[in-house]
């Protein structure tokens, strides 16, 4: 089982299963708005392409944090792993 970080500001994941042809990524970070807010910045797809882009707004930085930790941990227990920093 994988430790995750108590307060993680930015995760890259990656999920790579060469015999099912699975060659997958998702990151995910938080940056700060003009007004005040934040946004979870997530991106995700196959390993090698650009990938789909999405943002979440949130009132404030720690509800941003919450929604990144609540996906964090479901990613993970989708056999995502963490990338390591060579990727």
């Amino acid at each position: 089982m994988e430790q995750i970080p108590l307060f993680p500001l930015e995760a890259r994941l990656t999920r790579i299963d060469a015999a099912r042809n699975i060659w997958r990524f998702y990151e995910m970070s938080i940056q700060h708005d003009l007004f005040g807010g934040a946004i979870l910045l997530r991106r995700w797809g196959r390993i090698g392409t650009a990938g789909r882009l999405r943002l979440d707004l949130h009132a404030n930085e720690g509800a941003a944090a919450n929604a990144l930790g609540r996906l964090l941990r479901l990613k993970i227990k989708r056999g995502y792993r963490w990338a390591s920093a060579a990727s």
